[in-house]
C-alpha cells in the first residue's frame, strides 16, 4: 500500500463503560484482505450497536475489527488481489464488519456502495447501516408489500426515519410512535399517515382506532419485551412483528400463543453484523437496484441531525444516549 501513512488515528474503547471510555489514540492502517477495500474515512455513522460495543453488550464478530463503527464514507485507497468492482479513486459508502472509527477501514467490496447522485460524504456515511437492516427486515423478513400497513416505533431513529420513507417510496401506509408532539411531527413529514405521542397515549390503543379496529400488517420494533405485548394486539390477521432492536429489555415478556395462533401471527427479526458477506452482498445489490435510484432522486434520504470531529465521538454518543436527535448522527473525519 504504497504513498498510505505507517498510522492513523482511531477511537479506541479503552474499556467497557460510559461514553468516557472513549479516546483517540493511534494504530498501524488496517490491511485489506482478498475482497476487501481499503477506504480513506471522510465521515462516519454513529448508531446503537455502536453504544452496546462501547458497554460490552455487542462484541464484534470473530475476524472483525475490535474498533467500533459500522458504516464509513470517503476514497477508495487500496484493493485486496480478489476485488474487480471498485478501483483506487472512487467514492463509496460500505457497511463495515467494525472499524468505522478511524481514518482508514478495511470493508467487504461487496458491501460497498456509491455514493447516491449529489450526495456528500456526511450523507453517505450516514446510509449503510440503517438502510441495510430495514431492507433486511422490512422486506425480506417483514415481507413487506404495497398496499400493506406498517408500524414503526421510533419513528424518529435513524432505522425509523428510513423504514418511514421506504413503506412510502413502496406504496405502504405507515404509523409511527416517538416521544413528543415535535418528533410525531417530524414522523409526518417523513411518511407517517399519523404519529403517536407514546409517553401521553396507549400506542396499541390508538392503532385500532386509526385502523377501524384491524391492525396493522408489521409492527417494526426496536424497543423489545416492555412492548410485546401490545405489538401482538396491533397486527392484524396473518401480521408481523419484525424486532430490529431490544433497546428496553430482551426477557420478561408474556406471550397468549392462542393468539398467535388464532390470527396466525408470526413473530421473527435478525440482527445484521453476523450475516455472511454473501447474504450482506444480496442485500446490497437490493439496496443498489431499488433504493438508490429513490436516494438519488431525492424522494428519500438521511436526515441529519448533528455532525461530531472524529476526537468528539464521546459526545456524539451522549447525545445518542439522550435520545434528543431526530435522525443520524455523523462523525466528520477527513476533506475529500
Amino acid at each position: 500500500m504504497t504513498g498510505l501513512p505507517d498510522s492513523m488515528r482511531f477511537i479506541a474503547a479503552r474499556a467497557a463503560g460510559g461514553p468516557e471510555v472513549l479516546v483517540a489514540q493511534r494504530m498501524a492502517l488496517p490491511v485489506p484482505r482478498a475482497d476487501e477495500v481499503l477506504i480513506r474515512v471522510a465521515a462516519a455513522g454513529v448508531n446503537r450497536p455502536d453504544v452496546a460495543q462501547r458497554t460490552g453488550l455487542y462484541p464484534p464478530p470473530p475476524g472483525a475489527s475490535p474498533v467500533i463503527g459500522l458504516e464509513v464514507a470517503g476514497e477508495v485507497v487500496a484493493c485486496g488481489t480478489a476485488v474487480t468492482t471498485w478501483q483506487v479513486g472512487q467514492q463509496v459508502t460500505g457497511l463495515a464488519n467494525g472499524g468505522g472509527y478511524a481514518e482508514y477501514c478495511a470493508v467487504p467490496a461487496s458491501q460497498c456502495l456509491p455514493w447516491p447522485v449529489g450526495y456528500d460524504a456526511i450523507r453517505a456515511a450516514a446510509l449503510p447501516e440503517t438502510y441495510f437492516t430495514v431492507w433486511a427486515n422490512l422486506m425480506l423478513h417483514g415481507r413487506f408489500k404495497a398496499g400493506e400497513t406498517v408500524l414503526v416505533h421510533g419513528g424518529t431513529s435513524g432505522i425509523g426515519v428510513t423504514a418511514l420513507q421506504l413503506v412510502r417510496e413502496f406504496g405502504g401506509r405507515a404509523y409511527a410512535t416517538a416521544g413528543s408532539a415535535a418528533k410525531c411531527a417530524a414522523c409526518l413529514s417523513f411518511g407517517a399517515v399519523a404519529a403517536v405521542p407514546y409517553r401521553d397515549e396507549d400506542f396499541a390503543a390508538r392503532i385500532a382506532t386509526l385502523t377501524e379496529g384491524r391492525g396493522v400488517d408489521i409492527v417494526l420494533d426496536i424497543v423489545g419485551a416492555p412492548y410485546f405485548e401490545r405489538n401482538l394486539a396491533c397486527l392484524a390477521l396473518d401480521g408481523r412483528l419484525v424486532q430490529v432492536s431490544t433497546m428496553q429489555g430482551a426477557k420478561g415478556a408474556a406471550i397468549d400463543l392462542f393468539q398467535v395462533m388464532r390470527r396466525r401471527l408470526v413473530i421473527t427479526g435478525s440482527t445484521m453484523r453476523p450475516r455472511t458477506t454473501l447474504e450482506k452482498a444480496a442485500i446490497a445489490h437490493d439496496l443498489l437496484e431499488r433504493v438508490w435510484p429513490a436516494l438519488s432522486a431525492g424522494r428519500a434520504g438521511p436526515v441529519i441531525h448533528a455532525t461530531f470531529p472524529l476526537a468528539a465521538a464521546a459526545e456524539a454518543h451522549r447525545l445518542m444516549e439522550s435520545s434528543a436527535h431526530i435522525g443520524k448522527i455523523v462523525l466528520e473525519v477527513a476533506t475529500l
